[in-house]
């Protein structure tokens, strides 16, 4: 198995902290900017399944581009 990265998952706690919220915040900004408009609307047809998922990694990598920008700019 390879690992990649070295940040440990955070253990449960009753009480979260403060640092544990706020990066669950950004977690679901994140999710909730991508779910409303990864795709373009419109019916997609592909040659075969690595064709449909070349276009799928490519509208998410631009999405997530988009959102970086973004959050560079507000900050």
């Amino acid at each position: 198995m390879k690992v990649v990265g070295r940040r440990s998952p955070p253990t449960l706690q009753e009480q979260p902290s403060g640092e544990s919220l706020a990066s669950a915040a950004r977690f679901n900004e994140a999710v909730s900017a991508l779910a409303g408009s990864v795709f373009p609307k419109g019916v997609f047809r592909y040659p075969s399944h690595e064709a449909a998922n070349r276009h799928q990694q490519e509208v998410l990598a631009d999405r997530m581009a988009e959102i970086a920008r973004q959050r560079r700019q507000a900050g």
